[in-house]
């Protein structure tokens, strides 16, 4: 009996945490979009972050973008070449990069790099009580380190899916028109007669969504990191898997809303 109480006792208290967590998350977010539509603004601090987030996060996107548009239109051949539908596979490769891989893909390497980055810097500036400096200098901490990465990740995140975008069907033709014998015509055609405007901005939008998940998750756990350096690398580590598992769950919710009414 004992045992099932303490069992139960567990879960509640981790459901308890849990809400807890979730609830300063989202007073957070809300908080941080107010600091970013309401004066003073940062120019500066909103370059480098677009620096930090976009242009070097540029090379590790691009070369996914680039493999995975390879790796796509090869099993797509191969799976299609069962059902004589290889010429499909231009429409399959255009389709998955845009709807999904793109987006997906982009926003994982900018979690892994960029929010990484994020909690880091700021988990360091709060255990060296560098945040606190600042509040005693009548600066609002929210204003000045979160919301000008909030919004840099919002524009940011859009652009690098255009760039993984075109090279992830850059890499499928690459594959299609050098290994598997494709015409290199015909297959950009086939690639653009399969897109719709809704195909390219539903990943933009995507992109949207998660650049201010990521950013969000790596302001949040960094900003909350306390104990020293082992609490910073606890919330590098808590804030590169929060930004994956809510990427790809948002992904789903926003595929689910899109693309099945």
């Amino acid at each position: 009996m004992n045992a099932i109480l303490n069992a139960v006792a567990a879960i509640g208290r981790w459901a308890i945490s849990s809400l807890q967590s979730a609830g300063a998350l989202a007073i957070f977010a809300v908080e941080g979009l107010v600091n970013i539509v309401l004066p003073p603004f940062y120019p500066r601090l909103f370059g480098r972050a677009m620096l930090s987030m976009g242009f070097l996060s540029l090379p590790v996107v691009a070369l996914t973008a680039i493999f995975a548009g390879m790796v796509i239109a090869l099993q797509s051949y191969t799976g299609f070449a069962r059902f004589a539908a290889q010429s499909q596979t231009a429409t399959i490769v255009a389709l998955s990069v845009t709807r999904e891989l793109g987006p997906v893909l982009a926003a994982l390497m900018m979690a892994g790099r960029a929010g990484a980055a994020m909690a880091a810097e700021l988990g360091t500036m709060r255990v060296t009580d560098q945040i606190d400096a600042l509040q005693t200098l009548s600066t609002k901490p929210m204003k000045y380190l979160v919301a000008p990465r909030l919004l840099a990740g919002i524009v940011a995140m859009p652009l690098l899916v255009v760039v993984a975008d075109i090279l992830g069907i850059l890499g499928g033709f690459i594959v299609c028109t050098v290994k598997l014998g494709f015409n290199g015509p015909a297959y950009i055609h086939d690639s653009f007669a399969a897109l719709a405007p809704g195909d390219v901005t539903l990943g933009l939008a995507k992109g949207i969504v998660f650049g201010f998940v990521i950013a969000l998750s790596g302001c949040f756990h960094g900003y909350r990191s306390r104990g020293g350096a082992e609490g910073v690398g606890s919330a590098t580590t808590s804030a590169v898997v929060m930004a994956s598992v809510l990427v790809l769950a948002l992904d789903y919710v926003m595929t689910e809303v899109f693309f099945t009414r």
